[in-house]
């Protein structure tokens, strides 16, 4: 008897599937990928087009040589309306269809385990996809039903990600209680006030129970971009100044460096315009070694490479004090202490806006701290010590709480088959 569905997280760094049993009322098993996809360079157009998801994705584009397509945080790019499509060799993929291949890579491997193919699933989706835009909102959760209806899930609903997150956190309280969920994952933070009761779990209608939600376009990828702002950029070339006629000295514009500071502007210098820019600079400042730098990150697309050591350096300081920013690739040279009041102070300007968004939350939907029991945070971000801190200043009497951090919505968007009813 066909009898499951999946509750799928799909995420900004990684995409986790939980399958639920309707007979048991349990979930059998968990799987996650990295939400990455990678295109190699080598390419055969009598052969179908090859590509790679999650860690294969990744093995093969170090094996590659960091040649080819390598796409991370694609969940960035669905509320964009300026985003109609990309191609790679002779196909052409619209956001939806980039999507598809990272849930289908999910879907087989759960239908692997159920031994059927399900058809049946539970999306999760951030509160606002993009700062409660109403139409690039809605334009996000259409193309995201595409990618699932493309990757063979024909029965969807959808359940707001924080949400999720409680009805995971359901399943390990034993009384009744109010809680603020806190989901902070790498592409936004979303907040969800509900009351939770084990009592409830099986219950076909919670909506009632859900009290208030809300969210804001920052992340874990929020903070990585400042960071590459103030410590990566500068190594790069920010500050360097080029003569732009005899005795006149002024910056090399600062687009090339902001386009260095998130995954998906990376590919501003695909062009052949802006690379003969970048060396017309290069020369015009006297063949600046920091300007080298950036020839040599952007033509060996060393872009994933140096992320990598900025997230070490974030997971680093989530339980130590100092931590060291380091990258040598080719003839780009960083070692750079970073201690942990350093790195608050580069995220501070998002914690602030975190921090104000939750005020609003509170006030407009007329939260008394005291009416909360407990709070409970998920998600990649919140294991980040100023954000635990952020949420302890302000509610210093409320039980904090956690899950596992990575599959817990996913787990709870397995338990929301009530939508169904």
């Amino acid at each position: 008897m066909n009898s499951h569905i999946y509750g799928i997280d799909f995420g900004t760094s990684n995409s986790v599937l939980s399958i639920f049993n309707e007979t048991t009322h349990k979930i059998e098993t968990t799987l996650s990928v990295p939400s990455i996809l990678y295109f190699p360079d080598e390419y055969d157009p009598a052969l179908p087009l090859k590509y790679f998801v999650g860690t294969a994705a990744i093995e093969q584009y170090i094996a590659d040589g960091m040649k080819g397509r390598f796409m991370k945080s694609i969940k960035r790019v669905l509320p964009r309306t300026n985003f109609t499509e990309t191609r790679i060799h002779n196909k052409s993929f619209t956001a939806a269809g980039l999507i598809t291949l990272i849930l289908k890579e999910l879907k087989n491997k759960a239908d692997a385990i159920v031994g059927y193919d399900c058809k049946k699933a539970i999306l999760g989706r951030p509160v606002f996809f993009d700062d409660e835009n109403t139409l690039n909102d809605s334009i996000a959760q259409k193309r995201l039903l595409q990618a699932a209806n493309q990757a063979g899930l024909t029965e969807i609903r959808f359940q707001f990600e924080p949400i999720g997150a409680a009805f995971a956190y359901e399943k390990i309280i034993s009384q009744k209680e109010k809680v603020l969920v806190a989901d902070l994952g790498g592409g936004t933070t979303d907040f969800t006030f509900i009351e939770l009761d084990p009592a409830k779990s099986l219950e076909k209608d919670r909506r009632k129970d859900i009290l208030a939600t809300g969210g804001i376009y920052i992340g874990g990828d929020s903070f990585d971009s400042a960071f590459m702002w103030e410590k990566g950029t500068p190594y790069f070339g920010r500050g360097v100044m080029y003569e732009s006629m005899p005795g006149k000295l002024v910056d090399v514009p600062p687009s090339f460096f902001s386009n260095i500071c998130s995954w998906e502007k990376m590919n501003f210098f695909n062009g052949l315009k802006v690379q003969n820019d970048l060396r017309q600079y290069y020369s015009y400042s006297k063949q600046n070694e920091k300007l080298k730098n950036l020839i040599t990150l952007t033509e060996n697309n060393l872009g994933y490479s140096i992320f990598q050591s900025i997230e070490k350096t974030k997971v680093d300081l989530s339980q130590l004090d100092t931590s060291l920013f380091e990258f040598n690739k080719f003839d780009i040279d960083i070692h750079n202490t970073i201690t942990l009041e350093d790195y608050n102070k580069i995220i501070n300007r998002d914690l602030s806006k975190i921090d104000q968004y939750l005020n609003t939350f509170l006030s407009k939907n007329n939260i008394k701290p005291e009416d909360i029991d407990s709070l409970f945070l998920t998600g990649g971000t919140s294991m980040v010590r100023a954000v635990k801190q952020l949420f302890n200043t302000k509610l210093p009497h409320v039980k904090v709480k956690s899950d596992d951090n990575f599959i817990s919505v996913a787990k709870g968007l397995a338990y929301s088959g009530y939508l169904f009813q």
